[in-house]
């Protein structure tokens, strides 16, 4: 423990100096960071030849997670499909970051291989290439023959990954400890949220187990399908720190002179992907969420293949019914069907002002139905939907920014391989044949049967709960809890009233008693006189006046606060 702690303090002054290095002293100077490094060792802010303030915040916020390493790089990654926690501008600069680093040792990939897999490398492949096909922040990938033959390609974890990950969590934590304040008036309301969130994610793509039951699953839902292939990885020879997979030969989709090459029509292929990628969004609620040009292959045959699955989506039936539905009410030109849709899509949707909301979702609607068909952008639509929903702080499930990221990455492709390709126009008749589905005898007879196996639950335990209320109430142990919030200003203000009306009392006090003093009938010689009043007089206004200072200045002190 105590070595872990001298180890995070020590990464933790690296961090507060790349933020200094890069202009971020505010960061360090209003939060606990600002005890860790002293005045001396706080750094010129340059990065190159470049003065930091000569960019932009955002591109500062970038160079300092590039310099922080792999696990930040991810956690940024992560977050630039999150348009509803950060603005625009930052989600576009994560949008840049790149996790390739260079490969480790093959002799150490070779040895974490035969220590997961419990046999020499030479009883499973008959052939190991040394030379990696590509290389990560987790692992990389080797291509390699088994005994029978058959091509695969073996995805080997780095032999520190999960060290290195593991304490840079435990950092990420103590950061935010440190800068929660400071993060949450930034107008990230919940980082602790995301840095669990984030952690369970890392924590998942360390375990390539995972990777491996998402591929079988797409495997059988799509075991018919004639036009799109799901590599098979092979259980057996796989570990949580090694994967072997089917290899699979094919062409990048976006390579236009190969399709040709092979008598493929690049638009048939465009429009294949697209019918492919949507069929996983409205139809089995499952989808790739990571569909880059080098991700999908297309074999001779026009086949579409998919390959790394270490990112996949899910929707639920409820959540794809409210996406399709905001995209209906959209063609529709219904803003307050938008509203309605948004908010039944939404995991918290606490939106104080309605009106303002469905009159922004107006104005989309007016900006993109009047378009022509060819000047309609996805690219446009999710960044115009993403900037809505970072306004008005909807918190909506994380694969919806993964499914507009995907569309927009899907449409780029589609541009290249079929100048007319439309987004838009694929996804609505998916659209409409959700809104069917969810209106149709078979799903609305669940949604009855549900509705009525809660009503019944509710009436089961109903007489239950009402006669332990009334045991309480009869016994006095019935407590309510009521929580208060926004009183400790008034309560600070009637604390000041209270004390400036004692202080007032007193003074009054001391001013009576001045008067009545006057009154007296003191023995001569008994009480002394100055200028004509007896002395008990002069210290009743003597008290009097130290009162009335004392109100005066807390009056003051006020005022100026």
């Amino acid at each position: 423990m105590f070595k872990n702690t001298i180890t995070n303090l020590g990464r933790i002054r690296q961090v507060v100096e790349v933020l200094l290095r890069y202009g971020f002293e505010d960061v360090v100077t209003t939060t606990a960071l600002r005890r860790l490094v002293p005045r001396q060792r706080r750094r010129t802010w340059q990065h190159g030849e470049q003065a930091v303030f000569d960019t932009s915040r955002w591109e500062r916020v970038r160079m300092v997670i590039e310099e922080l390493g792999p696990t930040f790089v991810k956690l940024a990654q992560v977050l630039s499909n999150r348009a509803d926690l950060l603005p625009q501008a930052l989600v576009d600069e994560f949008a840049k970051l790149q996790s390739a680093v260079p490969p480790f040792a093959t002799a150490e990939a070779k040895r974490i291989i035969e220590a997961e897999i419990g046999r020499p490398l030479g009883e499973v492949f008959s052939e190991f290439e040394d030379v990696p096909l590509g290389s990560a922040s987790i692992g990389q990938v080797h291509k390699a023959r088994l005994l029978d033959g058959t091509e695969v390609v073996v995805k080997v974890q780095r032999p520190d990954a999960r060290d290195k990950i593991t304490t840079d969590l435990h950092l990420l934590r103590e950061l935010v400890k440190l800068t929660g304040g400071y993060l949450r008036k930034q107008g990230l309301s919940n980082p602790q949220d995301i840095v669990e969130a984030f952690e369970r994610s890392m924590m998942q793509e360390l375990d390539y187990t995972s990777e491996a039951r998402a591929m079988e699953q797409f495997r059988k839902l799509y075991a018919d399908y004639q036009t799109f292939y799901v590599p098979k990885p092979y259980r057996e020879l796989s570990t949580a720190r090694v994967l072997v997979i089917e290899f699979i030969s094919g062409c990048k989709i976006t390579d236009k002179d190969q399709l040709l090459r092979w008598h493929l029509d690049p638009a048939t292929v465009a429009e294949t992907g697209m019918d492919i990628y949507l069929t996983q969004i409205f139809e089995f609620g499952i989808f790739h969420a990571d569909p880059h040009p080098g991700n999908v292959l297309v074999r001779p045959d026009g086949t579409i293949v998919l390959i790394d699955f270490g990112m996949v989506g899910r929707l639920t039936k409820q959540q794809k019914y409210a996406f399709a539905g905001v995209f209906i009410s959209m063609s529709q030109q219904d803003a307050r069907g938008m509203a309605l849709n948004f908010r039944r899509l939404a995991l918290t949707a606490d939106i104080r002002d309605m009106r303002a909301f469905e009159a922004e979702l107006q104005l989309l609607i007016d900006d993109f139905t009047g378009l022509d068909v060819k000047e309609m952008s996805m690219s446009a639509l999710a960044e115009r939907l993403q900037t809505i929903i970072y306004r008005f702080k909807l918190q909506v499930p994380g694969s919806v920014f993964l499914i507009l990221r995907a569309l927009v990455i899907l449409e780029g492709i589609g541009k290249v391989l079929h100048p007319a390709f439309n987004t838009f126009e694929f996804v609505r008749p998916y659209g409409r044949r959700l809104i069917l589905e969810q209106y149709s005898v078979s799903n609305v007879t669940t949604e009855l049967q549900y509705t009525g196996q809660q009503l019944l639950a509710l009436m089961y335990t109903l007489p239950t709960d009402l006669r332990q209320i009334v045991r309480k109430l009869s016994k006095g142990e019935l407590r309510v809890q009521a929580q208060l919030s926004g009183y400790l200003p008034l309560l600070r203000t009637a604390e000041r009233l209270v004390s400036r009306g004692i202080i007032t009392l007193l003074a009054v006090a001391f001013l009576l008693f001045s008067g009545l003093s006057l009154l007296g009938n003191y023995p001569a010689g008994q009480m002394p006189y100055y200028r004509g009043l007896p002395a008990v007089t002069w210290w009743g206004l003597g008290a009097t006046s130290f009162w009335l200072l004392v109100l005066f200045i807390l009056t003051i002190r006020k005022e100026k606060n």
